[in-house]
C-alpha cells in the first residue's frame, strides 16, 4: 500500500505528540504501575487520534484503516508498551464493533465520548479458564424484562481499573456456541461490577490489567451492540482489526528497538572501537531490519483487504503470528548487543524485551493463529 502525504502528515503529528506529551512521563508511569488514562486519552482525543477511523457522525475523522495502521505503528515510539496498548484497546479493540453495529443512541452515549477521550473503555472477552477459547466463555447475560442480568468474570482486562465502560461478550442464550453470544456495553460503575485486583505483570507495567467479576449486574438490553446472538461474529471481526493493530504496533516497537541499539552500540566501545564497527553487529542489525520490513508489508496487505471491504482474516492472522515471533527475536538479539546493561531494568531495550513477549499471547496466542490458518488451509482433521 502506497502512503500519501496525508498519511505522512498524520504520522508526524502522532510522533510530535508522543515526544512532547507522553515519553517525558513514561518512566514515572512504569514505576507507578499505572498511567493517567483519562488525562492521556483526553489529549489524544483533542487531536483526533482516538477517532481516526471512526464515523464523522460521532466525532471521528472518517479515515480508512490505513490511517489506523499508521497510528498503531507510530504509537510504537512510546517508550512504554503498556501505554500504547491501552490506547490501542480504546481505538481498535473495544470500539470497532460499536462503531460498525451500534445504533445511533448507543454510539452517541458511548462512542462519541470514547472518541473524544472523555470515557475510557475496555474489552471483556478473556476469562480465567480460557483466554483464547472465545467460544467456551461462561459469563452469562440473562433477559429480565427490559434488562440483561450479567453474572461471570473476565480476566486480563487492559484499562480495567480505570475504564468507564466495558464492551462485554457474554452468553445470551443456550444455543450453539457461535450463535449464543452478544456484545453488551456495561458501565463500570454499575452495581455488582467488582474490580477484584490489578494484576502484576512481567511487562506492559504502566498498563492497568484487571480481573473483574459481574454479580447480578443489571444493564438495559438497549446497551446490546447489534443483534442478539451475533456477538461472536462481531468479536471475530473486531479481532481482525485488533490483530492488525498488534502487528503494526509491533513494527513500530521493533523499529525503536533497532534504532536505540544502533545508538547504543555506536557509543559503546569494546577493544578500542565502537561495538557497531564489528561486521557481525552490522550484518545482524541489517537482517533484523529486513525482517521488520517483511512484517510491515504483510500487515499492510491485511490493511489493504480491510480498506477494500474484503475479509482480512487470513492475512491479519498471519501478520499477528509473524509479528509476535519476529518481535521476540528482534528484542532478544538487540538486547544481546547491550551486554550487561541490557539485563538491567533501567535500559530501554530491557523494557522492550519484557513488553514484546505479550505480542505472541494477547489477542490470540500463536497456537490459535496457527489453528485458524490450518483450518483455512483445510488441514484440520487430516
Amino acid at each position: 500500500m502506497l502512503l500519501t502525504p496525508e498519511h505522512e502528515e498524520f504520522r508526524r503529528s502522532i510522533r510530535a505528540w508522543v515526544e512532547a506529551e507522553i515519553n517525558p512521563h513514561v518512566d514515572a508511569w512504569e514505576a507507578a504501575g499505572i498511567f493517567p488514562a483519562h488525562q492521556v486519552f483526553a489529549s489524544a482525543g483533542r487531536l483526533g487520534f482516538l477517532g481516526a477511523t471512526k464515523p464523522e457522525a460521532y466525532g471521528g475523522l472518517g479515515l480508512d484503516e490505513s490511517f489506523g495502521a499508521v497510528l498503531a505503528e507510530e504509537l510504537g515510539a512510546i517508550r512504554s508498551g503498556g501505554v500504547a496498548m491501552a490506547i490501542g484497546v480504546q481505538t481498535d479493540m473495544c470500539t470497532p464493533a460499536l462503531a460498525a453495529e451500534g445504533g445511533p443512541a448507543l454510539c452517541e452515549e458511548w462512542l462519541r465520548p470514547a472518541i473524544e477521550g472523555r470515557l475510557v473503555g475496555c474489552i471483556g472477552v478473556s476469562e480465567a479458564g480460557g483466554g483464547s477459547d472465545v467460544a467456551a466463555l461462561r459469563t452469562s447475560a440473562v433477559r429480565d424484562g427490559a434488562d440483561y442480568v450479567i453474572d461471570g468474570s473476565k480476566m486480563w482486562i487492559t484499562n480495567g481499573t480505570q475504564a468507564d465502560f466495558c464492551c462485554l461478550l457474554a452468553n445470551t442464550s443456550d444455543g450453539p456456541v457461535h450463535r449464543n453470544k452478544s456484545l453488551i456495553i456495561v458501565p463500570m460503575k454499575t452495581k455488582g461490577v467488582q474490580i477484584t485486583r490489578k494484576i502484576d505483570k512481567m511487562g506492559m507495567c504502566a498498563s492497568d490489567t484487571a480481573e473483574i467479576f459481574f454479580d447480578a449486574v443489571r444493564v438495559p438490553q438497549a446497551n446490546r451492540i447489534g443483534e442478539e446472538g451475533m456477538g461472536f461474529i462481531y468479536q471475530m471481526r473486531q479481532f481482525q482489526i485488533e490483530r492488525i493493530w498488534g502487528a503494526m504496533n509491533a513494527v513500530g516497537i521493533m523499529r525503536r528497538a533497532i534504532a536505540c541499539t544502533i545508538a547504543y552500540t555506536s557509543e559503546r566501545r569494546t577493544f578500542g572501537r565502537p561495538l557497531i564497527a564489528n561486521q557481525v553487529v552490522q550484518f545482524r542489525l541489517a537482517e533484523l531490519e529486513t525482517e521488520v520490513e517483511s512484517v510491515s508489508a504483510l500487515a499492510m496487505r491485511a490493511v489493504e483487504e480491510v480498506v477494500a471491504g474484503r475479509d482480512a482474516t487470513r492475512l491479519a492472522t498471519m501478520a499477528k503470528l509473524r509479528a509476535g515471533r519476529t518481535i521476540r527475536r528482534v528484542a532478544d538479539e538487540c538486547l544481546q548487543f547491550w551486554g550487561g546493561l541490557g539485563f538491567a531494568s533501567e535500559s530501554e531495550i530491557n523494557r522492550i524485551y519484557r513488553d514484546a513477549r505479550l505480542v505472541s499471547i494477547g489477542g490470540g496466542a500463536d497456537e490459535v493463529m496457527l489453528q485458524i490458518l490450518a483450518k483455512m488451509m483445510g488441514l484440520l482433521g487430516r
